[in-house]
């Protein structure tokens, strides 16, 4: 190949691996397999080793990190990178407050038309300006002191979300983007999950991943640390004619193929501001990253350069906050509680904290190498973070608040996981790569007797109504339950025998004689996620029924027709394997085959389903279908039921009341179905 054909090559694959990029990385819409994208970028990089003047600075070769700095060289903003007033009253009033205060310097009355704004999120990230000359991203830097940043363009370029090259062939000479690198939720519970399960120390939470992965001294360091992007505004600028307002600012570096966030409104007055702080507080714990609140300002730029700034902030812009997601609170005992599957989970008992909108009292631990990795010992002061539906977790110590015996020694000594397991003293033990330790006495431990009854029961599960916790407790520590099939035994558990439990009295016991009898004969999907097989869920549980259709014919697989099911791989295999094997397990589900547990069905293979290959988002409420019995039909499809709509999502279906999934569906173009529309689908797909 001559240097004229690298060139050429070397050009269409950077402008092809940066499409796949955009598409990937901003759209979270894959255009083409990972291997395939493998083979492009080894290509390209093959090419730049060859010829290595192809070797460019905004080649996508260069994100996989460079050599590592001493240091950060400062940067000067030529455009300093000033933050903005914070307004704490997270009601409607701050607001207004807003709104009541840029009429107020604009010298409006009230009989003058209301102000339009545009609202956006405000991102819990760092935040980052990026400068563009001709088109190339050329440097990128830290915000430091408003004046002066660092300058960490190396480590930015292993940022896929960041383009290398805007998505123009006329660029300005000059464009400085500001934006805010984050971390999503999802990458970094991977991301720590992966860094635990090799015993190497963990991120504190997605703000401090993001800030501490960009400030890596080695770039290649860097660029295992999953960042995203979203840009927010503009800092100097040669040769581009600025918008007239701040919506169509961000329409246009979006049109540059910069991430733009969708989450944005703009409208008139107050209302809107207020509207748009509920809309967001009500969908905030299903946003795949974090934000502490949202952001205000006036729209029209020539209306932004009369109000100016104030001590260095701008008059009109202003950031309304959300209730804090991470408190102090101090611990008042480590205790560990034993899982379903034996699992020992180290728990704080907390002084009770009012964080994320709920009074917190525990926090997960972890494990044994979490614990000993923060330090956490009893009487720390410890931040605590809850986030959604999350559970709350210490994220880490207050050491300057620790409690001494003197000005040297800790008041209390670093926790130890206990050698036998608290509920039934056999040992625990701890499997070689593997981060949990477990209580090795299986189904012998009330505790794990007690979790997989609660399971088993479960409304997902075989939905044995009135079978709470408390009451699986009593049944356990009484003995007249050891394990799920004793619960359709009629000699153990009877009106009679139940009656004599605490608060059970006549007709609750004939309640729930009642209820385990209408649990006979479920589908087969949900007595498998009933029987608690580790590393099994509902949806697993769901492809393992429909491929093998009889529970025997699942029983007797082997591991290569096991890994024949759609998302079963080696893990989970070895997890079937393992509970098939045991001997206990096998009577235990030959007792519940005498009850009449479950009903087989029939196996249909993945590739029969109508809908095989589409997703499908269900939102607000049915007229004529519940929630479950339209997931249940689509699946049966054999398409799949997300939470939350993307570009991936092939079909919402909304009912009353549809919320913000729905808002969303209409902005990307998605197929909106009612009720009677996706009957109509599933009946068309069948007919085909």
């Amino acid at each position: 190949m001559t240097a004229t054909e690298a060139a050429a090559r070397a050009a269409q694959l950077r402008a092809e691996i940066e499409r796949h990029n955009y598409a990937y990385y901003v759209l979270d819409d894959p255009t083409i397999p990972d291997a395939e994208y493998d083979r492009l970028f080894r290509e390209l990089q093959g090419l730049e080793a060859e010829f290595p003047a192809l070797a460019r600075a905004d080649s996508p070769t260069r994100r996989v990190g460079g050599k590592a700095l001493a240091a950060f060289a400062p940067v000067r903003h030529r455009v300093a990178m000033l933050s903005i007033r914070t307004e704490t009253d997270a009601t409607a009033a701050g607001a207004l407050a807003f709104d009541a205060r840029v009429r107020r310097e604009l010298g409006l009355a009230e009989t003058d038309p209301p102000i339009e704004y545009a609202a956006e999120l405000k991102f819990d990230g760092l935040a980052m300006s990026l400068r563009y000359e001709d088109g190339v991203l050329v440097q990128a830097a830290t915000r430091g002191d408003g004046e002066t940043g660092e300058d960490v363009t190396q480590n930015v370029r292993t940022v896929h979300a960041v383009p290398l090259r805007l998505a123009t062939d006329a660029p300005p000479a000059v464009l400085e983007v500001r934006g805010e690198l984050y971390m999503r939720r999802d990458d970094f519970e991977r991301y720590n999950a992966r860094q635990r399960a090799l015993g190497r120390a963990t991120l504190v939470n997605p703000r401090n991943g993001a800030a501490g992965s960009i400030r890596q001294l080695d770039p290649a360091v860097a660029a295992q640390r999953p960042l995203s992007f979203y840009c927010y505004g503009i800092g100097e600028t040669v040769g581009w004619d600025l918008p007239a307002s701040h919506g169509a600012l961000l329409d246009a570096l979006a049109g540059l193929g910069l991430p733009v966030s969708e989450v944005r409104a703009v409208g008139p007055g107050g209302a809107t501001l207020v509207e748009f702080h509920r809309a967001v507080a009500a969908q905030r714990d299903s946003l795949p990253f974090d934000i502490d609140g949202v952001v205000y300002k006036v729209n029209r730029l020539d209306l932004q350069r009369q109000l100016g700034f104030v001590a260095r902030e701008p008059r009109w812009a202003v950031a309304h906050k959300y209730p804090a997601q991470e408190e102090l609170t101090t611990v008042e005992a480590i205790e560990v509680q034993v899982g379903r599957t034996g699992a020992i989970t180290p728990v704080a008992r907390l002084a009770p904290v009012f964080v994320g909108g709920v009074t917190v009292t525990n926090a997960t631990l972890h494990n044994e190498d979490e614990v000993r990795r923060k330090d956490v010992r009893v009487g720390d002061t410890v931040i605590v973070r809850r986030a959604g539906d999350v559970i709350p977790e210490v994220v880490s110590v207050v050491l300057d608040r620790r409690p001494m015996h003197d000005l040297v020694t800790p008041l209390h000594a670093p926790f130890e996981l206990p050698h036998n397991c608290p509920e039934c003293g056999g040992p625990v033990v701890r499997i070689d790569g593997e981060a949990v330790a477990r209580c090795s006495n299986g189904l012998s431990c009330p505790a794990q007797r007690k979790q997989a009854i609660i399971h088993f029961a479960g409304r997902r599960a075989m939905d044995i109504e009135g079978l709470g916790d408390k009451l699986v407790e009593q049944l356990v520590d009484r003995g007249l339950v050891q394990n799920p099939a004793d619960l359709y035994d009629p000699d153990r558990v009877n009106q009679a025998s139940l009656a004599g439990l605490e608060r059970m009295g006549e007709k609750s016991a004939a309640n729930l004689v009642q209820a385990i009898a209408d649990s006979k004969g479920r589908d087969l999907h949900r007595f498998v996620f009933a029987l608690g097989i580790r590393n099994v869920g509902e949806q697993t549980a769901k492809d393992l029924a429909r491929h093998f259709g009889r529970l025997d014919a699942l029983m007797a697989a082997d591991e290569a027709a096991l890994l024949e099911v759609p998302d079963v791989g080696p893990v989970v295999a070895e997890s079937i394997l393992a509970f098939c094997a045991e001997s206990h397990n096998r009577a235990v589900i030959e007792r519940l085959r005498g009850a009449g547990a479950w009903r087989d069905g029939e196996a249909r293979r993945a590739t029969a389903g109508h809908l095989a290959g589409k997703t499908v988002v269900l939102t607000g409420t049915l007229p004529g279908l519940t929630r479950d019995e339209a997931k249940a039909m689509i699946e049966a499809a054999g398409g799949k039921v997300a939470g939350s709509v993307s570009k991936k999502t092939d079909y919402v279906v909304a009912g009353a009341d549809p919320g913000s999934k729905f808002t969303k569906a209409q902005e990307l173009g998605i197929t909106v179905l009612d009720e009677h529309s996706l009957v109509m689908l599933l009946q068309q797909v069948e007919r085909n």
